[in-house]
């Protein structure tokens, strides 16, 4: 298995600023990455009730 650039305790607006391809991920697993973008991606998965795992794999395909 590839190792992941991306894990789930990096800040959505900092992958998003290293990764911008990834942003269309938030987007279609409905994240605020706009105004709640300042927490980890573990957190905002919890928040807004994402697939964190399938998530991840996502983010890391495109980063």
């Amino acid at each position: 298995m590839a190792e992941q650039k991306v894990t789930k305790d990096v800040i959505v607006n900092d992958c998003i600023r290293d990764f911008p391809k990834t942003i269309g991920v938030f987007t279609e697993f409905n994240i605020d990455s706009c105004c709640g973008g300042a927490v980890s991606i573990e957190d905002a998965a919890v928040r807004d009730g994402a697939d964190l795992e399938a998530m991840l794999a996502e983010i890391n395909a495109r980063a």
